[in-house]
């Protein structure tokens, strides 16, 4: 089995703007991110990934100035990289009144296969920048269309609270595939908190255009251990099965929590052996490549 790390970063400070990573003394709803705030290319990514049996990836974008910009800069490494198939998630304002063409533009570069706009990172933010507004603009839903009709998938970041809201506009676009990113993002780990997780990601989970990635869930988690990130790992096995669901390393962001080899570690020991096949390699497989 050669697995797929589906949801993973890199990049060049001196090829691409980064706003965020050029934002020095910022603490973000993941921490600190200084010691990120530094190329990251697909070498080191390569060395952690191929130590521990993976042999392809899914690149996702991640706060360039210029979208465009930074998804030519990965097909140039896709390109440079042949003996490590690696397709891209980019950045598209899905309620621009041009975002049909700019999903054209992008549909030139043969890595890409998908889209993401941030709906929601953490509460503390997301009441700063305002993403959360995206699912009250009928603009959104078309968008979500035009994606599917292209044979684009959705990458779908957000928190719990906004799941039941997200899931009435999803039901609209049945033939848009979407990848819920970072198992929905459960910001309150405590018990009550995960017990409300658990209800509000139903809903989603009935949903069959949608695929849950295992990835990001250090970032409301710092101190995790695989006890602390089980009871997640399970509910989502459990309500999207192993067929729909899909490992994501999230490095280099959640590099500020562990390293590589104790992230995949920890994961295989929570997910039964009969699963691995599908969740570090057949689901991702499937949906992206």
């Amino acid at each position: 089995m050669t697995m797929i790390d589906s949801h993973h970063h890199l990049w060049d400070l001196k090829a691409v703007e980064y706003p965020w990573l050029n934002a020095k003394g910022v603490k973000r709803f993941f921490g600190d991110p200084t010691p990120i705030q530094r190329d990251y290319l697909i070498d080191e990514f390569r060395l952690d990934a191929q130590e521990h049996g993976f042999g392809s990836s899914v690149h996702i974008q991640v706060g360039a100035k210029d979208g465009l910009a930074e998804a030519q800069w990965v097909q140039s490494i896709s390109d440079a990289n042949p003996d490590w198939p690696m397709v891209q998630v980019v950045f598209c304002d899905l309620t621009s009144p041009d975002h049909e063409t700019v999903l054209d533009n992008y549909l030139k570069l043969p890595s890409v296969r998908g889209v993401r706009q941030i709906i929601g990172r953490a509460p503390e933010e997301d009441n700063n920048t305002g993403t959360n507004d995206l699912l009250n603009s009928e603009a959104l839903l078309r968008g979500l269309r035009s994606v599917g009709e292209r044979g684009l998938s959705f990458d779908l970041q957000l928190i719990p609270e906004l799941m039941a809201a997200t899931s009435k506009i999803l039901k609209d676009v049945p033939k848009t595939k979407v990848a819920l990113c970072h198992a929905g993002s459960p910001h309150d780990r405590t018990t009550k908190g995960l017990e409300i997780y658990a209800e509000q990601l139903r809903e989603m989970s009935r949903l069959s255009n949608v695929t849950c990635k295992l990835s990001g869930l250090g970032m409301f988690d710092h101190g995790w251990t695989t006890d602390t990130i089980k009871t997640i790992v399970n509910i989502c096995l459990n309500q999207f099965g192993e067929n729909r669901c899909m490992f994501g390393s999230n490095f280099p962001v959640d590099s500020l929590y562990s390293n590589y080899g104790r992230l995949i570690s920890s994961y295989k020991d929570i997910i039964p052996k009969e699963c691995h096949s599908s969740v570090f390699e057949k689901v991702a497989q499937r949906f992206y490549f």
